[in-house]
């Protein structure tokens, strides 16, 4: 009996030590599986190599523009576009859908506006935006904090709806008022579906940020990219790319870090 409860306990705790491996394991295990499809892609000769490099030429590629600072420099300008986008974007669609949940009539006047600007691509307007707004920095961060705007009013809107009515009858019974009723109520309540819309977009800014540079710039990611495929320089393509992929990631981590502090006790109730 006492042997049957310590395998029980010992299977427990490698259940527990696998779940938390696993995850830094696939992020091992994933890249080094599109690598090994990669060089066999490559091996084969399915394409001619100007099409697909090698693996060995984008790493040798890469560090050229790292070491030559080049890389640095239009990921700079990218990162500040979207970060200015991402900012103006998400406060501006936080403080909208925070007005349309409690007022109808703004909900009414707000919510086509908002559908008809998501269901426009945004490669359709950015070029009106660089007409507009010239092909600075203003029309880039206007077209990331356009595309950032929809996911951050439309979860507003959800999780200031989804506040349970009990709650709010609670707080009325005990005289809370407008500030307690925000602070206390609206923020906890709604502040899980907020920031699942702030994660998504924070890869939404980058887009943003990259299709205006596409259009037209003088720097940043999307202007590299497009100098390279010009130039039929595949290594470098795929390295911006990799740069773009690498800078959402990041800033999706850094929500997710956020969400951590923010929710923790979510996960002390959870337990």
């Amino acid at each position: 009996m006492v042997s049957e409860v310590r395998k029980t306990r010992l299977g427990g705790r490698e259940g527990a030590v696998i779940a938390r491996v696993l995850p830094y394991v696939s992020w091992l295990i994933t890249p080094l599986l599109i690598l090994l499809g990669w060089q066999l892609v490559v091996s084969l000769g399915v394409y001619p190599e100007f099409i697909i490099p090698s693996p060995a030429a984008v790493l040798e590629r890469g560090v050229e523009v790292i070491v030559s600072g080049r890389l640095w420099e239009n990921t700079q300008v990218t990162l500040v576009q979207t970060l200015l986008g991402l900012g103006i974007g998400a406060l501006s669609g936080v403080f909208l859908g925070y007005f349309a949940a409690k007022n109808r009539w703004v909900d009414t006047l707000l919510s086509p506006l908002v559908v008809t600007f998501q269901s426009t691509p945004v490669v359709a307007y950015a070029p009106l935006l660089v007409i507009w707004f010239r092909d600075g920095i203003t029309s880039k961060v206007i077209t990331s904090a356009l595309i950032v705007f929809f996911p951050m009013f439309l979860n507003t809107v959800v999780a200031l709806r989804n506040v349970p009515p009990s709650l709010r009858d609670l707080m009325l019974s005990l005289r809370a008022s407008r500030w307690q009723m925000f602070t206390l109520l609206e923020v906890s309540s709604g502040l899980p579906i907020i920031l699942g819309g702030l994660k998504v977009s924070a890869t939404l800014a980058v887009i943003g940020s990259v299709v205006g540079e596409f259009i037209n710039a003088d720097a940043g990611l999307g202007f590299l990219i497009e100098q390279a495929r010009n130039a039929y320089d595949t290594p470098l393509v795929i390295v911006t790319v990799l740069t773009l992929a690498l800078s959402a990631r990041l800033l999706y981590g850094f929500v997710e870090f956020l969400e951590g502090r923010l929710l923790h006790w979510q996960r002390r109730g959870s337990r």
